[in-house]
């Protein structure tokens, strides 16, 4: 069962970025009950609330927009303390974030500025651009249409890997006009014609609902539709490193967690294995090098998240200040970033697996729930396999062959 969760530390005025001790308290909140809710497949929509609350979501706002004005590596920073303590609910603002820092963070006219304005007040956007259909290598057209209605436009088509949008206000839906020219919208989940269906039923992230959303004749605004260009939104090179480096940073905080649950096995054993050289399982070196060896891991994971993140901040700076190697920036963060998924990858499949190294047989019921760790790792880990990653990097160190511009780069 969960707790009623408790908000008197919280409050829609906290400031950002929280004080250590309001972010202590929010991610406890997150934390108490997790393991049930993800064996139980209970949804965190109490979760989800507690961060709107507190507004986790304006963290890369500007100050003067009523956000944190935090920087990319402190925000990357908090989403792998927020996955340690529960890896669907980070997984579920991947979206969000990536969206506002696409479309919201500097708004170019008055329909971002109102998008800015929703997340400053703690609204949290989804997301809906990935098809099940099986277009040819390389191409970004949706199926998904914009069809002109007067003045205004029909959204018609249907979406999967909807991941958060459940839990969202509003939601960036990927689209084409009639012409074939690609662009995003961000429009409220409530609008006439929208259905969202929780079919998600991989093996790991279970409560992400990384489902269907359909949507029939959603009429949209002409001003909420940004179609893409060089400069902005989707049409921006490396654009998608953000969300890429996001995802590694969640895994990340899946190793602290496989971390703090075998330290915290370790403890609490009172048996151990009849061959042990110790009696007291605190005091076994092999149990503590194991410990170590998970530690280690999770702690390389998380540096080279946090080196790649600085990486990321550096390409947004020199892209908000116009200059002209931008682009040479945000080919380095993109190579950095997936540097790091193949170290984090490795690392939390790995830590996962190892937990049950210093738990023997009894680990492994169900009440304990600790193949979550491993489930949710090898599921994060699919979303762009390792081995694609390798192979660009290879190629541009031996050939001066740039990483991927669009897609999983």
């Amino acid at each position: 069962m969960n707790k009623p969760l408790s908000t008197k530390t919280l409050s829609a005025e906290t400031p950002l970025p929280p004080a250590p001790g309001a972010l202590d308290a929010l991610l406890a909140a997150i934390a108490d009950g997790e393991p049930e809710r993800e064996r139980e497949r209970i949804l965190p929509h109490q979760q989800i609330a507690l961060i709107k609350q507190a507004r986790l979501g304006a963290l890369r706002l500007p100050v003067a927009a009523g956000g944190g004005g935090s920087s990319i590596r402190d925000l990357f920073a908090i989403v792998i303390r927020l996955a340690e303590a529960d890896a669907n609910v980070a997984h579920i603002l991947r979206n969000h974030f990536s969206v506002v820092e696409r479309l919201v963070r500097n708004p170019r006219d008055d329909q971002a500025r109102e998008w800015q304005k929703a997340v400053a007040g703690g609204a949290i956007i989804g997301l809906a651009t990935t098809e099940l259909d099986s277009p040819q290598v390389g191409n970004i057209t949706p199926n998904t249409t914009f069809t002109p209605d007067g003045d205004d436009y029909l959204l018609n088509g249907t979406k999967y890997y909807s991941t958060g949008t459940l839990y969202s206000d509003l939601v960036l839906v990927r689209a084409a006009d009639p012409d074939g020219r690609p662009g995003a919208t961000i429009i409220p989940l409530d609008r006439d014609g929208i259905e969202l269906i929780d079919d998600w039923d991989g093996m790991g992230q279970r409560l992400t609902a990384t489902g269907t959303t359909h949507f029939r004749n959603v009429r949209v605004k002409r001003q909420e539709i940004v179609f893409d260009a060089p400069d902005i939104g989707y049409g921006v090179p490396y654009s998608n490193t953000f969300a890429q480096l996001f995802l590694t940073a969640a895994v990340a905080g899946i190793s602290r967690a496989a971390l703090r649950d075998a330290i915290a096995l370790v403890r609490s054993r009172k048996r151990t294995f009849y061959y042990a050289p110790h009696e007291k399982p605190t005091d076994d070196p092999l149990l503590q090098q194991t410990i170590g060896q998970i530690a280690s891991a999770a702690h390389a994971a998380e540096t080279v998240v946090l080196v790649a993140a600085e990486a990321l901040d550096a390409a947004t700076d020199a892209f908000d200040a116009g200059r002209a190697d931008a682009e040479e920036f945000a080919h380095r963060a993109a190579l950095l970033s997936a540097q790091a998924k193949i170290v984090a990858d490795d690392a939390a499949i790995r830590n996962g697996g190892l937990i049950f190294d210093v738990g023997g047989a009894s680990s492994t019921k169900k009440a304990t729930n600790f193949d979550r760790h491993w489930r949710n790792a090898r599921t994060l880990s699919s979303h762009n396999p390792v081995t694609y990653k390798e192979r660009a990097i290879g190629q541009f160190l031996i050939n001066g062959t740039p990483l991927p511009a669009k897609g999983f780069f």
